[in-house]
């Protein structure tokens, strides 16, 4: 995983095998002796602390690096992340579909399942699936449950990333408050016999972002990633890290007012709301009324898919409904990125955020921004949350508390 910001060591003291560990994955320090020259070490200190990471197996040596020395000699040996000490489980839920995946520690997808799981059924019933759909993917990939090293979730409405706990979730009846870290840990344990392992839950729009900006635009400092499917939703990454606001509901936009829907009622009980006359629901329910089978924003994209023209006169037109309120945003945040992700992430929608978008906004906000669409397409939140879960094992401060509950 690629393009992450470098820590300094917050909380795990100067030169501690965290930091150490930080360099290498950063490709900071790769050698002993660069990793002496970037901490003021000793040779042996560095050594000591190497030692436990090695014991731990989460380094390992590569090839043969440059010659630390202006003297000459040989080549040093160079230090790697072991990426494969261990695998994250990632899930990615929707309003009526779900993707489940295993993933290495550098991102890489080792096994996938997709399929129809609906967030109404309630957190119970859904959360118990995709243990299930874990346990299979751990099989097809021959990977042991000693293995996991945690789990990442993507929910479509806000979390209080403290908790996991979602927060008064439009779009998830029966969820707000619920304890779903505990719930998805337990079914991991029954379908996989899985010791307890962190249990890491984000907004599907902010983790989508997340996996989006590390592995196309790492060096882009403020990105926006814009997912537009049953609702709308924003997640916003700013130097290297997702921004969600004092208590995470910040990219909450699918529920900014827009004159034009004064008289539509949304799913929160307001009216008014951009998602409730922009979304892929919105334009499924106009679909509806106008005889054209459409209960889902993925009932849209399948029919955008085929060129229906209602559905792609309605994407256009949706489109450029969120991209007269988009043109607030890039005016705030003046990002490098503006990516549309989500089911109506296609041409049709696409050309109607830009034609009011560049419209809108004044000329300097958008000088220097690229528009575009998801890389990673229905994977970026899977890989945004296996990000997660590895850059939060392996904070400099974590790896401190876990080399000590493993005993080096």
């Amino acid at each position: 995983m690629t393009g992450r910001p470098v820590r300094t060591g917050r909380g795990a003291g100067q030169g501690s095998a965290g930091e150490l560990l930080e360099l290498v994955r950063s490709r900071r320090a790769v050698t002993r002796g660069a990793l002496q020259r970037a901490t003021g070490l000793s040779r042996a200190t560095v050594g000591q602390r190497l030692d436990r990471l090695f014991r731990a197996g989460w380094l390992r040596e590569g090839a043969g690096g440059p010659v630390d020395s202006p003297l000459g000699g040989r080549p040093s040996i160079t230090l790697e992340f072991d990426d494969e000490h261990a695998v994250v489980l990632a899930a990615d839920l929707d309003t009526r579909h779900a993707r489940a995946a295993v993933l290495s520690l550098s991102g890489e997808i080792l096994a996938e399942h997709s399929g129809t799981l609906v967030v109404e059924d309630g957190p119970d019933a859904v959360l118990g699936e995709l243990g299930r759909w874990f346990g299979e993917l751990l099989e097809k990939t021959g990977r042991g449950a000693e293995s996991v090293c945690g789990v990442g979730l993507a929910v479509p409405g806000p979390v209080d990333t403290e908790t996991g706990r979602v927060v008064q979730p439009p779009m998830m009846p029966g969820w707000d408050g619920y304890d779903i870290r505990s719930r998805l840990a337990r079914a991991l344990t029954e379908h996989t016999g899985a010791a307890e392992v962190p249990v890491l839950v984000d907004n599907d729009a902010n983790l989508m972002a997340y996996g989006e900006q590390r592995t196309g635009y790492p060096d882009c400092s403020a990105f926006v990633l814009v997912k537009v499917s049953t609702g709308i939703g924003a997640g916003v990454v700013v130097d290297g890290a997702v921004f969600r606001g004092i208590d995470g509901g910040a990219g909450d936009i699918g529920h900014i007012r827009v004159p034009e829907g004064a008289q539509t009622l949304c799913r929160c009980g307001s009216y008014g709301c951009l998602a409730a006359i922009a979304s892929g629901g919105a334009v499924a329910r106009r679909l509806a009324e106008a005889g054209v089978p459409a209960a889902s924003g993925s009932d849209v994209r399948d029919l955008l898919a085929s060129g229906h023209p209602d559905a792609v006169g309605l994407a256009r037109e949706a489109g450029r409904r969120v991209g007269d309120v988009l043109a607030t945003v890039v005016t705030l945040l003046n990002p490098g990125v503006l990516m549309i992700a989500g089911d109506l992430a296609g041409t049709p929608f696409l050309t109607g955020v830009r034609e009011l978008l560049y419209q809108r906004a004044l000329p300097r906000s958008t000088a220097h921004l690229d528009v575009v669409t998801a890389r990673l397409g229905e994977r970026s939140g899977l890989v945004g949350a296996g990000a997660m879960v590895v850059e939060h094992l392996y904070a400099p401060e974590r790896v401190e508390e876990r080399l000590r509950a493993l005993g080096v």
